[in-house]
Order: C-alpha cells, then structure tokens, then sequence
C-alpha cells in the first residue's frame, strides 16, 4: 500500500504487530485522558531523533509493556502508513514480530489488552492510522 502525500512534515511513529505462535495478535487499548481516548491500536510510540525505528519499537515495547524481545525475535517491517489526525500528521512505520510463545505483559501505558485472531479485529473501535496496518495483515497472514 503506498504512502499518501502530505504537505506537512510527518511525525515519525512506529508500532509492533505482535503475534503468537497460535496466530494470535495484540492490540492494547488508549487510556482515558490522551489522545484518542478508548480506541484500540498496536503498541508503539513516537521515534526520538537520532533513533532508529528497530531501537525505538524496542525502547517502546519496554516502555509500555515490559516486553522485551527475545533473543533471535526479529521485526519485519511493513508498510508505512501517513495518516492526518487533527493534532499531527504521522508517518506510522508497523512492524511485525513473531513472538512465539505468547509473553507476559504488565500494562504500564494502556487501559487494556487483548489476544486477538484477525477475523475478531473489527469488534474493536481501532485509531484510524492502524486500520491500513489491519488490512495488509489481513493479505499478509492469508498466505
């Protein structure tokens, strides 16, 4: 999917596509009191300048999960998404991280989790810049 030409700089962002070895894939819900309250999303954050998008999906996951991947873990980088909220305008760089077996995860960011299979993705209320991510899953993880 390609990126859509915005005439303001992008927001470098990134997330991480965790999925099990069952098939399964995270998706941890906003809290109250921030942008985008409520809505569902895949963990991540914004790249620091100097960063690489590896070392800041990594700093992040730490961050908000305690997740630290495991030795031989490696990110595979998606398409990346330019999206336009109201408040910034992001270039959401997604990566997908088989994480074998499903680790544990202590919530120090977010309302909420769950394990979810791609077909019940669409129960959730998801932030708009995610939904292109879900697509390309979908195309991805059917094959």
């Amino acid at each position: 999917m390609p990126e859509r030409e915005t005439s303001q700089p992008a927001l470098p962002v990134v997330c991480a596509v965790l999925v099990d070895n069952e098939g399964f894939l995270l998706a941890v819900q906003r809290p109250a009191g921030r942008l985008l309250p409520g809505l569902w999303e895949f963990p991540g954050g914004k790249v620091e300048p100097g960063e690489s998008p590896e070392s800041a999906l990594t700093r992040e996951l730490e961050e908000e999960l305690a997740f630290v991947p495991r030795e031989g873990e490696e990110f595979l980088a998606l398409t990346p998404v330019i999206h336009r909220y109201p408040f910034a305008t992001i270039r959401l760089l997604p990566f997908l991280l088989r994480c074998g077996e499903r680790p544990s995860l202590i919530l120090l960011e977010h309302a909420d989790h769950h394990w979810l299979r791609l077909e019940q993705t669409g129960t959730l209320e998801w932030a708009p810049a995610d939904l292109p991510v879900l697509e390309e899953l979908a195309l991805r993880l059917a094959n």
